[in-house]
């Protein structure tokens, strides 16, 4: 694949310098590479910022002046680039120069997959929670909410949902969901699947993809030796209850877009109320935490 070009997706939103460092770590790939940045109209100059500082022909920045949305802001960089694969990166996510050579070899290696991800380490070297993940059913929602994993451990019927804990693959393998925050995707697979649902503002539409990847039939790869850093949740920091709000919502659309005809009403209702009982436990939590600093 020497002469596939990669479009790099970047929706930024008040990253700060973040922005900057993702974009030039971007630019030093090995592999060829263009990059998308899609601005949901920031207000700490980090756009400004970026033109002063990298000047390179293969950048593109795209305001919105508004705050559209992850899944629009993404489709709008995807309709910019006709490119063989295009990545969804986050601009508080640092990729190496080699990163995109070895998934590229992945995905020439799995004709298979639609989508690639890899592991994402936290600043202190942990596996972060959600960059390989078992799909959030309803059933599996309830497991992970009472904890019941740990009543009957190790049983089928009762798997967490996260994966962070369990050792590392030691090749690349199929899982049924991978983050947005570093997701390659092979352009046929796009074309065939269509773009992001641009009903989720925030958090859940990675989620969506993948589901409906793998309802045509497309892989979901997880590519354990490559690694990327993730500053993770430096873009939403100062808004916690706002981001909660989103990702509740995000999940309520979720569940009732692919498990409402599986399962009951009864059931679909208690998980739904479970969703905004613990956004209700979460704002109260974070409002606490805001009053005391």
């Amino acid at each position: 694949m020497t002469h596939t070009t990669v479009s790099i997706i970047v929706v930024n939103f008040n990253a700060g310098m973040l922005l900057e460092k993702c974009v030039r770590a971007a630019l030093a790939s090995t592999a060829r590479v263009e990059v998308i940045v899609v601005d949901n109209g920031s207000g700490d100059g980090s756009i400004y910022h970026l033109r002063q500082q990298v000047n390179d022909k293969r950048l593109t920045i795209i305001e919105n002046f508004a705050n559209l949305g992850f899944a629009r802001a993404v489709n709008i960089g995807l309709d910019q680039s006709l490119d063989d694969f295009a990545l969804l990166l986050n601009p508080d996510c640092i990729i190496c120069p080699d990163t995109l050579a070895k998934m590229l070899h992945e995905m020439q290696t799995h004709p298979e997959a639609g989508i690639a991800g890899c592991l994402i380490r936290n600043r202190d070297g942990s596996e972060q929670a959600g960059c390989r993940r078992r799909v959030p059913t309803p059933w599996r929602s309830v497991v992970r909410t009472f904890h019941l994993e740990r009543v009957v451990p190790n049983h089928p019927k009762f798997e967490s949902i996260v994966m962070h804990h369990q050792p590392l693959p030691s090749r690349p393998v199929y899982e049924e969901a991978i983050s947005g925050a570093f997701m390659l995707a092979r352009r046929t697979a796009i074309n065939d699947v269509g773009p992001m649902d641009e009903g989720y503002f925030l958090h859940c539409e990675d989620l969506d993809w993948c589901m409906r990847f793998r309802q045509k039939g497309w892989k979901i790869l997880f590519v354990p030796y490559v690694e990327v850093l993730h500053e993770k949740g430096r873009c939403s920091a100062n808004r916690p209850i706002r981001v909660e709000w989103h990702k509740h919502k995000g999940m309520t659309r979720f569940y009732r877009k692919f498990f409402r005809h599986q399962y009951s009403i009864l059931l679909m209702v208690c998980v739904i109320t479970g969703v905004w009982l613990r956004f209700l436990v979460l704002t109260a939590y974070l409002s606490l935490q805001r009053f005391k600093s």
